[in-house]
């Protein structure tokens, strides 16, 4: 193969060498030629830059708005690159054929026989390293020409210009490290093609950035926005972290060596941020209550409230994600219960010591898991506590679509709007003469904040409603400037409230209406209060571009229309006769949501119980081994 590909390109070096019979220039010649002939790659690939650069904006935004979250972060830039038609493979493509041409130039001087092989005073047939001397020149002049390339690309390649330093002068240090080893190792005239094809890329870079202008596609005012608000989302967390107290660390140290001191554990319950503690809540507490089980609790957050109910028979620790991977790797128990999807598929790995631990899951969210998670996202746990029917056929579903083993599915409920049902007082409202609405987005891309709060709001407010926008914790978190920029252009409604205080859930019991986009909220408001929720419909929030596949209609989309309307972003001006048919149609009756609910979710206000059941038995059973 390697012998045929260098006769190949012997012949075409000969072909060179009989329109110019000069060895140093055939070779110049057959690179020029080269580089004309691979223009249409270089013209696609300069296209795909741009393109990848045109996105950077929406990228750095992505980056700030789930920092620290590199499978969300990848999830959102996977969907970015589809929307866009973009092919991050597409740049390696002239990397690929240089080499390819390159182990042809290399190939193909052997077989390439000439009478006089010298040029500008060096015989091209010599390997420097062989030789020394003057010829120490040629891997200069080599690494030079790739150091005066690689230069060039980072002022003014559209691609690498905006790459960061440390990628600019690894790819230089590649070059010119690759250029230095050709120059010494390999014959001069292998040099000479390569350090004349750098400085060939580089009119070659020039000539396309004057034909095909990046500046024309490439919205470089809303780049730099972008990389300043990226920047100061970067500063804010290198802050944060920098005030890490070495108190806490030595907490994590101290509570990682205490788990592990207590050896084989019956049940481990697993929080990864802070206040997950209610999804778990109505489970713990029954077996507590009921049985002398010792639960050990693990939180990723060392300010959660949970810590402050340590005692001998609920047992909390603080472990941060990376000492938590190490964890799960080492873990002896009977049951791990968890809210984290996407067991075994990336950081977060089973146990390598026991491999007959039972992993159960416990959603964290009242929404469709095969629409809102990653395809196979819950193909590793051995049980999954399910809310409702639907959620059931979905998972029985995948299983059959993939050829997957059947997992345990408990019929448990949904913990969080038990207790949200046994909170709410329906009296506390009576005798009040306005209607409010809520407005409670989500924090996911394209919300109704970002997308048409305003055309929303003028629909709404002084038409005898009270008005309250609720963010999303996480948007307040993120995008502070921003709501209060909205707080400040509607301040002169007294019928408006922005607010950002999330420590009650009396905000969401007054409400008459639930006003939302994509976000769990809607179902966890009309399941407890018995109202209607009105859909905002923005961009669909796909984290499984498959889901299709198993041929149900996700619980999202079917469930908001028989707890409410939906509206589209372009029929927001009806928006205001929408309210009143959702405020006052019978079909949005307490009477008729309460059906929905006994519907859609399994032993309303027993849940807890059911799974808590399920547990104990599982560990009764597992006592008996």
């Amino acid at each position: 193969m390697i012998s045929a590909i260098g006769k190949a390109f012997a012949a075409l070096l000969s072909g060179c060498y009989k329109i110019i019979p000069d060895y140093g220039w055939s070779i110049i010649f057959f690179t020029l030629l080269s580089k004309v002939i691979l223009i249409p790659i270089s013209v696609m690939v300069q296209y795909n830059s741009i393109k990848m650069v045109k996105m950077y904006p929406e990228m750095n935004r992505i980056k700030a708005k789930f920092y620290g979250n590199s499978d969300m972060i990848s999830e959102e830039n996977y969907n970015l690159y589809k929307r866009e038609k973009y092919h991050p493979m597409l740049d390696l493509v002239p990397v690929i054929v240089q080499l390819i041409v390159l182990m042809g130039v290399v190939e193909g001087l052997k077989h390439f026989s000439v009478p006089d092989t010298m040029f500008a005073g060096f015989d091209l047939n010599v390997i420097p390293s062989k030789v020394l001397g003057r010829y120490i020149l040629v891997p200069i002049i080599a690494g030079v020409s790739a150091w005066f390339m690689c230069y060039i690309q980072n002022k003014a390649n559209v691609l690498q210009s905006e790459q960061s330093k440390v990628n600019k002068y690894t790819t230089m240090g590649i070059s010119v490290g690759l250029s230095l080893y050709l120059g010494f190792f390999v014959t001069a005239g292998v040099a000479l093609y390569w350090t004349i094809g750098n400085i060939l890329a580089v009119v070659q870079l020039f000539i396309l950035n004057a034909c095909i202008s990046p500046k024309k596609y490439i919205d470089y005012e809303a780049l730099k926005e972008s990389r300043e608000e990226l920047d100061k989302v970067e500063q804010y967390h290198k802050t944060a972290k920098k005030e890490i107290s070495k108190e806490n660390q030595q907490r994590e140290k101290q509570d990682y060596k205490r788990f592990f001191k207590y050896g084989y554990k019956q049940i481990v319950f697993y929080s990864e941020k802070n206040g997950f503690y209610k999804y778990f809540k109505n489970v713990i507490e029954f077996i507590l209550a009921k049985t002398d089980i010792v639960i050990h609790y693990i939180c990723g957050d060392p300010d959660d409230e949970v810590f402050k109910m340590s005692s001998e028979r609920f047992k909390t620790y603080y472990i941060g994600e990376n000492k938590f991977i190490v964890l799960m790797m080492k873990l002896e128990a009977d049951i791990m219960v968890m809210t984290t999807p996407d067991l075994q598929t990336y950081h977060i790995k089973k146990s390598l010591v026991k491999d007959d631990i039972e992993y159960i899951y416990m959603d964290h969210a009242m929404g469709d898991v095969n629409l809102s998670y990653r395809k196979h996202a819950l193909d590793n746990f051995s049980t999954i506590f399910v809310p409702n029917e639907l959620t059931e056929r979905e998972i029985r579903a995948q299983e059959e679509k993939y050829n997957l083993p059947k997992k345990n599915l408990v019929r448990t409920g949904y913990g969080l709007i038990d207790d949200m049902i046994a909170q709410y007082k329906p009296d506390e409202r009576e005798g009040r003469d306005v209607k409010e609405i809520l407005i409670a987005p989500s924090w996911q891309q394209d919300n109704l904040i970002d997308m048409c709060i305003d055309e929303i709001l003028d629909q709404i407010l002084g038409k005898g409603y009270h008005v309250i926008l609720r963010p999303h914790p996480q948007y307040v978190r993120h995008f502070e400037d921003k709501l209060l920029s909205i707080k400040e252009k509607y301040a002169s409604f007294d019928d408006f409230e922005l607010q950002m205080d999330f420590s009650s859930n009396k905000t969401v019991f007054d409400a008459d209406i639930l006003m939302t986009d994509w976000s769990g909220i809607g179902f966890e408001y009309s399941f407890t209060t018995l109202r209607p929720t009105l859909y905002i419909n923005t961009p669909m929030k796909i984290m499984n571009p498959d889901y299709e596949e198993i041929g149900i209609e996700p619980f999202d989309v079917t469930v908001r229309d028989e707890i409410g309307i939906s509206v589209d972003t372009d029929k927001l001006s009806t928006l205001g006769s929408v309210v009143e048919r959702v405020l006052h149609d019978e079909i949005y009756s307490p009477e008729s949501i309460a059906k929905v609910r006994e519907k859609y979710l399994f032993n309303i206000g027993k849940s807890g119980e059911v799974g808590a059941r399920y547990i104990i038995n599982k560990l009764i059973e597992y006592s008996k081994r």
